[in-house]
């Protein structure tokens, strides 16, 4: 049999993984990505020098290697990024594995452009809630390399993950991680920036969740019967522990239409990103003050403001 080549293989896996009708959304968002990235880890390459081997004949111990991540993709269909243990977000890479969902967040879009035109300044002090892995803590403070970054989640298999990462990305002199459920280890504390990608899939869409995605923690991902459960504590709670015209920013699915009729009284700025301008909330504490009045009045639906292009 004659030797094959990188791109001979990807395209052979991508059919066999459309065929298989697998689902993509965990670094990738289709088959040919999705063979392309098993590919990468086969050869122990960067992902930026798959083009120039990618129609080299391989190594038949290598093209073994790459048929097996291929298999075992359609098999168990678990996300590609539980196999290899490593997920991107950006240009940033961090270690995952099935304590934690794998990391992906349009927050981490905003925080490329450092919050603009939202944050006047940088934030001393940052909080992430729903850790998980702490990626997002971690892209947060490589954005803000003189913020203080505290990150908690109830999970203590998450934490230890966490806790990797925030090693690997040499952090652990301003990155605290604490497990906590919300604000509740976290009394008197205070924050200029709170973000969170909090559980927000609600019971009927767990239901219906693909087989990839049960292969993530329940706990990361159920939101309550209609998914705002956390994200009603989270607005109840954070003026409390957010400074003077400090900033919530949080990422909640699609849910743009069920938040504004759930809460009327609140201004909710949404961000463009990516995925539309649906997904991801903000809101200064003097803002979230205000569903704790009861003489407010309802404000209007949502202010869309475009966040500036990225550079």
């Amino acid at each position: 049999m004659p030797p094959v080549t990188p791109r001979q293989l990807i395209s052979a896996a991508a059919t066999r993984f459309r065929q298989a009708r697998l689902t993509y959304g965990h670094g990738t968002l289709n088959a040919g990505d999705e063979a392309a990235w098993l590919m990468v880890h086969a050869l122990q390459c960067r992902f930026e020098d798959l083009d120039s081997r990618i129609d080299q004949p391989l190594n038949p111990a290598v093209a073994r290697r790459a048929q097996a991540l291929f298999d075992r993709r359609i098999a168990e269909r678990i996300p590609a990024a539980y196999i290899t243990r490593e997920a991107w977000l950006g240009e940033h890479r961090f270690y995952v594995d099935e304590r934690v969902i794998v990391p992906r967040s349009y927050i981490a879009e905003l925080l490329r452009d450092r919050l603009r035109p939202w944050l006047a300044r940088a934030p001393a002090t940052l909080l992430d809630l729903c850790s998980g892995s702490g990626c997002l803590a971690i892209v947060a403070a490589h954005t803000f390399p003189r913020a203080q970054v505290d990150a908690v989640d109830l999970s203590a298999g998450a934490l230890a993950v966490a806790r990797r990462n925030v090693r690997d990305h040499r952090l652990v002199s301003r990155l605290h991680l604490l497990r906590s459920d919300l604000f509740a280890a976290l009394p008197g504390r205070r924050y200029e920036l709170i973000i969170s990608n909090p559980p927000y899939v609600g019971d009927a869409a767990m239901r219906r969740l693909p087989a990839e995605y049960r292969h993530e923690p329940e706990l990361a991902l159920h939101g309550g019967r209609d998914g705002l459960e956390l994200i009603r504590r989270i607005l109840a709670e954070a003026p409390a522990h957010l400074t003077p015209r400090g900033w919530l920013v949080m990422e909640v699915g699609h849910y743009r239409a069920r938040i504004e009729r759930a809460f009327p009284r609140l201004p909710f700025i949404w961000a463009e990103t990516s995925g539309g301008d649906d997904c991801v909330l903000l809101l200064q504490r003097e803002a979230l003050l205000q569903q704790a009045r009861p003489d407010s009045r309802p404000r209007p639906a949502g202010v869309r403001l475009r966040r500036p292009a990225a550079r």
